[in-house]
């Protein structure tokens, strides 16, 4: 008996030693909960719930693959692997090219600095130091960018680098929209940038049965013609795997003309300045019926030249509108404001594809393709949902599931996901452009949004309008339910 009173008395202690404050917090927390639709799972189970836009491994199509090897094994050209792996590694580290504007208030801080350092002297003598100076340290410390010129041998060895890659990311973007709206049904595909065409046969994978037009513009023409045997599966004289595929070196001239599907991959970064990209993304844009998609390196570089081209895409103001349909963001933001990653981490908002490397050498392992990507739409008069005029039957009657406003208000897992037993760790992109870092469990979120979470992983969406920080999560119990 007194055993029990003891243990009875001890509870109760602990009770009166929590402080008031922790007691309110608690309770708010708890009352706090993210309500979100009841039929949200469309009778789909917690592992497949409508956020879930992740892919299995990635692997070329066979043609695809047979079709460079063929032309791999016929350019021999010397320590291939070798010389793949640092044009990776060149990719990767390039930055964009240093402003004018940049340059000279660089140039002149450096000035600035010398002359109040520098002995008094001629001032002949030390406008010529200075300058010496200044030059030197402009040469060290700038970032020197050149075009890349893609004769025949660097495009193999570009195929070689970065197709499998390419593909991988590009797939994993063209599949959201999918998922998302599955009424959109392209007719027409421009691929600005196309290269060695990893897009044509990423949206031919995905839609095939409807693709009726697909124009690739690429500056070289080396790449052009590279491309075009791909899809002959490595001989230029063989018959085509993917029909209707035309290649330009030029964008269409008329303003008038657009395309379902508008794709730039790993081509804003190539372009010498900023006033380039700005004028290449408008025009991009202009050419947009339903869908632009832009992709980049998972690095600052990438994600800024991404967040710069929604910037100038969404406050443009054309004097003469050919298609009034405002733009919308779809993916991956979940607002328009700027990111909160980047503001608060100092961090690139990128996600990470699993795929199967051109298999060169015997034993290759998986690898994984680190991109950032953005995704934007035209919307309806009333910015109620996706148009896509001419898009194929139904496509206009809206956004499929998950493209409607309410899909939006989700939020975006930006970081991996840690589980933990009965709670899960997550980092949120939020609607409200905040980056939040709650716990979900099943007591204070709910059993399906508890599940889905657990089922969730990087880049996935997650049906959480608000979301409570972790230090706000009160303590859970061993019997809380899984």
């Amino acid at each position: 008996m007194s055993t029990l009173r003891s243990r009875v008395l001890g509870v109760c202690n602990q009770c009166l030693s929590v402080s008031p404050s922790r007691l309110i917090t608690r309770a708010q927390s708890a009352s706090a909960q993210p309500f979100v639709q009841a039929d949200f799972l469309k009778g789909s189970p917690h592992r497949k719930h409508p956020g879930v836009t992740n892919l299995k491994v990635q692997r070329l199509p066979d043609e695809l693959q047979r079709g460079a090897l063929y032309i791999v094994k016929n350019a021999q050209i010397n320590d291939l692997a070798e010389r793949a792996q640092r044009l990776s590694n060149f990719l990767w580290s390039r930055k964009r090219k240093v402003e004018d504007a940049q340059l000279r208030a660089k140039a002149m801080a450096l000035e600035n600095t010398m002359r109040s350092a520098l002995p008094e002297g001629e001032d002949g003598e030390l406008e010529m130091r200075i300058r010496r100076r200044v030059l030197h340290d402009l040469k060290k410390t700038t970032y020197h960018w050149t075009p890349l010129r893609y004769d025949e041998e660097l495009g193999v060895v570009y195929m070689a680098s970065r197709l499998a890659g390419g593909y991988a990311a590009i797939r994993r973007a063209m599949h959201e929209i999918k998922k998302r709206d599955p009424s959109f049904l392209p007719h027409s595909l421009l691929d600005f940038g196309s290269g060695l065409g990893a897009v044509v046969w990423a949206s031919h994978s995905v839609w095939a049965d409807c693709l009726r037009e697909m124009v690739c513009v690429d500056s070289s023409g080396a790449m052009n013609e590279l491309a075009d045997r791909l899809l002959r599966g490595g001989d230029e004289h063989g018959k085509a795997f993917i029909d209707n595929v035309y290649f330009r070196q030029f964008l269409p001239v008329s303003p008038k003309v657009q395309f379902d599907l508008v794709v730039g991959a790993h081509s804003l970064s190539e372009l010498g300045s900023n006033k380039e990209r700005q004028e290449a993304t408008l025009t991009l844009w202009r050419k947009t019926g339903s869908y632009l998609v832009l992709v980049e390196n998972g690095t600052k570089e990438g994600h800024s030249i991404l967040m710069e081209a929604r910037d100038t895409i969404l406050k443009n103001q054309d004097k003469v509108v050919y298609d009034h349909r405002k733009p919308s963001v779809f993916a991956p933001c979940t607002h328009a404001l700027p990111c909160p990653k980047m503001q608060s981490l100092s961090i690139p908002c990128n996600f990470v594809q699993t795929y199967h490397p051109l298999p060169l050498t015997k034993g290759q392992d998986t690898q994984q393709e680190k991109f950032s990507y953005l995704i934007l739409s035209r919307m309806g008069p009333a910015g109620q949902g996706v148009e896509h005029p001419g898009a194929g039957a139904g496509a206009g009657a809206g956004a499929g599931a998950g493209a409607g406003a309410g899909a939006l208000e989700w939020a975006r897992l930006t970081a991996p996901v840690m589980r933990r037993p009965r709670r899960v760790h997550c980092q949120l992109c939020c609607s409200d452009g905040e980056l939040r870092q709650p716990v979900i469990t099943a007591r204070l979120h709910g059993r399906d949004t508890y599940r889905c979470a657990r089922s969730s992983d990087w880049g996935d969406r997650l049906p959480v309008t608000s979301a409570e920080d972790e230090d706000d999560i009160p303590f859970q119990s061993d019997q809380e339910p899984l």
